[in-house]
């Protein structure tokens, strides 16, 4: 694809924009609280727009419209929907217990609930996800969405995505983090959006798109089904969504950041809000692409980027590069900087180099950061195979090593105040036999349905152990949160409303 001069303007000036406006955003972190939680000041509109532009990548813009164009359809919105009420549960029940406690990780809670084993247990399991699966997925899906428009080889455009997300990044922590993410979520937005108009107008507007695509608009779809059958709705997808949204450092690192509980709840909420439009500028974009382009895509991970190039006009061609290179560099540097905290926090300053001053802290941390960029530069070239089944389907497949584990020891943990360390130590261990397991036995049974085998095996396990052995006295969490820990008096109405506009988006297209 040609570029003209307008498209390399806009792109250089928006690059420019973000990085000079994260740069001067974190010109005075100086110590580990405000390099990795922003100072402990984020206001819940920062904390809102980040928690989406963190999330949505071409990863959803490859991958999930690539789900849409193949034999998921609209069922793959599932994601999105479900993603909704979690984060409403994660604003009225986890983020009160994360910001009572005061901690700069996930994994640093199950030292309060458990033990300090649980507490490096998580660490060593995020660590290795976001190496081996969460980064080099950005970072390769940035890249062949970039190549299929631009034509730019695939391993420069790794490299040149990482490189230049990792550079603010390890100069400004989490403050460089959130207001990167409020510029390129914006524009992320507006081109999706753009592209959905665009789309429209081809396809013959609304009504004439639901008519001929009518096949792929269902949420639901057989008990059978590979991928996303209806038994799946029932149990397995609430496990990835509780792990993503509520138990990942990735995504939780700017609520924990928030100036105040009400600010967290608020900024929640109002990503849970942008999460029910996401399927109408990812999704469906996808589905139109099989009757627009069909006989031009050669696999599902292409049909956002050739809609792209025929749709798009020159002069906006710059502008959903730009988009392109902020979808991946919102979750790349979110992902750089979480990732960096647990490793500095959870394991060096515990481990390494205990008793850091916070210099050192932040120096290490900023290693750590381009440690990790190299390591996933090197290995996401790698999730070209085939084999693999698209990228989408990669990433959440490989999660359920851990997810289902985290999951259950961090709510069997809130449920059952008895439950001992030994229990939540075993369950975290115990994950990855059990899940590969059914992988290998029951290959044919869908992964989200491995996940929920996964949590409820588990589940079994830990309330055996706690019926052996309970701890005694129950354990006692910490409140030495630094922060205002005042409720929200709104976010319970807010939340409901979310949750029945979601039910009301599921049967509308039943």
């Amino acid at each position: 694809m040609s570029l003209s001069p307008v498209d390399y303007v806009v792109f250089v000036a928006f690059i420019v924009l973000v990085v000079g406006v994260s740069l001067y955003a974190s010109r005075h972190e100086k110590n580990s609280e405000d390099y990795f939680l922003a100072g402990r000041g984020l206001s819940w509109w920062l904390i809102g727009m980040s928690l989406i532009a963190s999330n949505i990548s071409t990863e959803q813009f490859v991958g999930m419209a690539g789900a849409g164009f193949g034999s998921m359809g609209l069922a793959v919105a599932s994601y999105e929907w479900v993603a909704a009420i979690t984060l409403v549960f994660v604003a009225l029940v986890l983020l009160p217990r994360f910001l009572r406690v005061g901690i700069y990780t996930i994994p640093e809670y199950l030292e309060y609930r458990y033990s300090r084993t649980a507490r490096t247990v998580m660490s060593v399991y995020m660590l290795a996800m976001y190496a081996c699966v969460a980064l080099a997925s950005i970072l390769y899906s940035g890249a062949l969405g970039i190549q299929a428009i631009f034509g730019f080889d695939l391993t420069w455009s790794v490299w040149a995505l990482g490189v230049l997300a990792a550079g603010y990044t390890i100069y400004g922590g989490l403050k460089a983090v959130v207001w990167s993410d409020l510029i390129q979520g914006a524009a992320l937005l507006l081109g999706g959006l753009l592209c959905l108009v665009l789309g429209l107008q081809a396809v013959g507007g609304w009504s004439n798109f639901v008519s001929t695509h009518a096949d792929k608009l269902h949420m639901m779809l057989p008990a059978d089904h590979p991928e996303i059958p209806w038994t799946a709705m029932l149990f397995g997808i609430w496990v990835p969504n509780l792990f993503y949204w509520g138990l990942n450092q990735f995504i939780t690192q700017r609520t924990l950041g928030a100036r105040s509980l009400a600010h967290g709840q608020h900024g929640i909420l109002f990503a849970a809000l942008i999460k029910l439009t996401i399927p109408f500028i990812i999704v469906i974009p996808g589905i139109m692409a099989v009757s627009l382009y069909g006989s031009e895509i050669a696999s599902p991970d292409q049909a956002y980027p050739v809609l792209i190039t025929h749709l798009l006009p020159a002069g906006l061609r710059g502008f959903m590069l730009a988009a392109l290179f902020g979808a991946v560099m919102s979750s790349l540097d979110s992902l750089l900087n979480s990732a960096s905290t647990i490793y500095t926090m959870d394991l060096h300053a515990r481990y390494v180099h205990p008793g850091l001053s916070q210099r050192d802290l932040v120096r290490v941390g900023r290693i750590a950061t381009a440690v990790l960029v190299v390591a996933g530069c090197v290995i996401a070239p790698s999730l070209a195979d085939p084999r693999l089944g698209g990228i989408f389907r990669y990433i959440q497949m490989f999660q359920g090593f851990i997810s289902p584990g985290i999951v259950t020891v961090f709510l069997f943990g809130i449920v059952v105040s008895r439950a001992p360390a030994s229990a939540a130590v075993g369950a975290l261990l115990l994950n990855p036999v059990v899940y590969g397991l059914l992988l290998w036995t029951l290959p044919q049974v869908p992964f989200l349905n491995h996940m929920a085998i996964t949590v409820t095996m588990l589940a079994i396990f830990m309330a055996a152990m706690t019926a052996a052995r309970p701890s005694a006295p129950p354990t006692s969490l910490p409140a030495s949160g630094p922060v205002d820990l005042e409720p929200s008096r709104y976010a319970p109405f807010a939340g409901t409303a979310i949750v029945l506009l979601t039910v009301a988006l599921y049967i509308a297209f039943w």
